[in-house]
Parts: structure tokens; C-alpha cells; sequence
């Protein structure tokens, strides 16, 4: 039967089945839903797609929190984006898994929201990987210590390390680069690779990889 009479947007699952066609088992796909319309949401969770990346908190909620009660815990929900402090007890009982943890005051306070809430969420470290003034992330020399901050003095479940490669140079070399500083510390997962570089950041060993415009098409 043709996807077009399958489903209302075939592009959606046609894009679904060849992302997942290069992907190993081993490999997540977070499906990047922020500011999607809900009929393409819809669509991918018609076909089973159970992973999705928000970036802001308060939208996530709109978008989720309905759903949480019908799908349950076959849902997996990641933050992606930029965690505020004042936002971390919503972001602890929405969430899933937490991949922007990259300041100090941060970690303490979502150290204390899970322990209210009785939840241990696993958690990525940010890295500023190309030490960039307008990105997020605790930069790479002080990435050592901040994990041991987090590990030690918060009790925190620091599973992996997060980047965003510079937009204007080789994604690979940055890939690398954050596998090299994740082995140095001994976690293994690695949230790397968006819509335009998935494919390299798989090869050079992404266990997540974050995917908006190749799945869903552009933004409305």
C-alpha cells in the first residue's frame, strides 16, 4: 500500500525509514519535535517513533504532558536545550534524560529537584566543543573538574557528554574530539549530530543522535 494512504504525511515516514536504515541498533534517534506542528508529532507517533528532544521546558510541557498519560512510560522525553535554574523542578518531572547540564548552579539544583522528586535521571555534560562565545556549554578545560563536581559532590548520573560542532567547519573533527574527552573520563554515550551531519557523527560512534528537519521537514 502506498505510504500516501498509510499516512497523512508520507515524507515523515519515508524520512523515519531511511534515518533508522543507518543507524545501528546500539544508536537512539531523539526526534527534535520543538515547533513542529502536531500533526506531524502525530505522524511520527502513529509509526512508533517513542523519542523526542524538546528544547524549552514550558513548551515541552503543552506538548506532553497529555501525552505522558496515554503513552506512559513508552515515552521518552530529552531535553536538549538550555536549562534554566528556575526551571529545573518542571524539567526533572517531565524528562526523561537531560542533555545541557553545563554550570554549576545547575547541577546543584537539579541535584536537589531529583532527590525531592525521588527520580535519577541520566545526564549529559554540555561541551562548548569549539569554545564558542555564543553557545552553551562548559568549555573543555574545565570539563574534568565539573564532572567531578557533578559526580561527586551532587551525586549526579553523568552518563555521556553533548555537543553542537561549530556551524562553518568539519563536524567530524569535533566528533572526535568529544569521544577522546568522554573516554578520558570513562562514560561511554554521546549526544552528537543533528540533521546535516547524523551520518558522521554515527560513524565516529554517536549513541544519540538529534534529528529535527531530516525527519520532520522545516520548521512552519
Amino acid at each position: 500500500m502506498p505510504l500516501s494512504l498509510l499516512y497523512p504525511f508520507p515524507m515523515i515516514a519515508q524520512n523515519f525509514k531511511e534515518i533508522m536504515k543507518a543507524l545501528p541498533k546500539a544508536t537512539k534517534l531523539i526526534a527534535v519535535s520543538k515547533q513542529q506542528p502536531e500533526e506531524r508529532i502525530e505522524e511520527a507517533l502513529s509509526f512508533g517513533q517513542r523519542v523526542y528532544g524538546e528544547n524549552r521546558v514550558q513548551e515541552a510541557y503543552q506538548r506532553w504532558e497529555k501525552r505522558r498519560t496515554q503513552y506512559g512510560d513508552d515515552l521518552e522525553l530529552h531535553l536538549i536545550g538550555p536549562l534554566q535554574s528556575n526551571k529545573a523542578a518542571e524539567a526533572v518531572a517531565l524528562f526523561d534524560v537531560i542533555h545541557t547540564l553545563d554550570r554549576p548552579k545547575v547541577a546543584k539544583v537539579l541535584a536537589t529537584e531529583m532527590q525531592k522528586q525521588k527520580r535519577d535521571l541520566p545526564c549529559f555534560i554540555q561541551v562548548n566543543i569549539g569554545e564558542e562565545d555564543q553557545k552553551s556549554g562548559i568549555m573543555p578545560a574545565d570539563l574534568h573538574e565539573f564532572y567531578e563536581y557533578c559526580t561527586k559532590e551532587c551525586s549526579l548520573n553523568i552518563i555521556g557528554l553533548m555537543c553542537i560542532p561549530p556551524i562553518d567547519e568539519p563536524a567530524g573533527l569535533y566528533f572526535a574530539l568529544l569521544k577522546k574527552m568522554a573516554a578520558s573520563l570513562g562514560v561511554s554515550s554521546l549526544s552528537m549530530g543533528m540533521s546535516g551531519d547524523y551520518e558522521k557523527a554515527v560513524a565516529l560512534g554517536a549513541t544519540h543522535i538529534r534529528v529535527g528537519s531530516a525527519l520532520f521537514g522545516a520548521r512552519e
